[in-house]
């Protein structure tokens, strides 16, 4: 989504309570783009400058640098590991019964928002490593589907969440998959009525969950997406198996 979820397409160190902890790879999450995720209509190399999406987009294309966290800070789980061996515990296959009940209150495909919460689980999504890192990275997301606030408080409006605040997404995950699976509902009623048929439906939410509404919508015109964005597709493919699995 725009400004919810990741931010880190390269390769971040964060040292957290006398602890290394590796933050690896693409982006993901909701919000943030970096110019590799413009959509791309003439098949040019994409400028550099660096692109804001409107909406729920993740933050996807700027490396973090080496940071130290004040020492008090715990250090989280590892990261999820695609083989199934998970020894931190951030499978998100454990959350099964959550994604059933909001991707079905929501009108979404599960096995969707549980590949995307995949896809998001490439950093630690332990509460008290979240809270340090946001004292690092302030436009950090919450949760672990890597929400960004303005997308959180956009989705919330009207909802049984509405009380409820972004900074309690890292304690909650029903809360994270609720919210989840309402900006997917949203991202939905934004689509077309038809786009090219090298994306199916889920494709374009994917996109629209780590590129925002603004960016789907122009890739379902035929714009190409950058490289971030093609990787977050690419990553949701190869989750798309194991979500499968993890929903029985």
């Amino acid at each position: 989504m725009r400004r919810h979820g990741r931010r880190h397409p390269g390769t971040a160190i964060a040292v957290l309570a006398g602890a290394t902890i590796l933050l690896a790879g693409a982006a993901g999450g909701c919000f943030g783009l970096t110019a590799g995720d413009r959509p791309s209509t003439t098949g040019a190399t994409p400028a550099t400058a660096t692109v804001r999406p409107v909406g729920p987009a993740h933050p996807t294309g700027a490396t973090h640098p080496t940071a130290k966290a004040a020492p008090s800070a715990p250090a989280g789980p590892s990261g999820n590991d695609p083989t199934g061996n998970d020894p931190a515990g951030n499978d998100p296959a454990r959350f099964s019964p959550q994604v059933r009940r909001y991707a079905g209150q929501a009108g979404i495909d599960p096995q969707l928002l549980m590949a995307i919460l995949y896809n998001e689980s490439y950093k630690p999504h332990d509460p008290a490593f979240e809270r340090a890192w946001a004292k690092i990275d302030p436009d950090a997301a919450f949760g672990i589907a890597n929400m960004h606030q303005a997308a959180f408080d956009d989705t919330k409006r009207g909802r049984d969440f509405a009380d409820r605040s972004w900074q309690d997404l890292p304690d909650d995950p029903d809360l994270a998959i609720e919210a989840a699976a309402w900006f997917l509902h949203d991202l939905a009623a934004q689509l077309p009525s038809g786009w090219p048929a090298k994306y199916t439906r889920d494709d374009l939410l994917a996109l629209g969950y780590n590129a925002g509404a603004g960016n789907m919508k122009a890739f379902a015109q035929g714009g190409t997406p950058g490289s971030v964005s093609q990787d977050y597709l690419n990553r949701l493919h190869d989750n798309w198996a194991a979500a499968a699995r993890a929903l029985g």
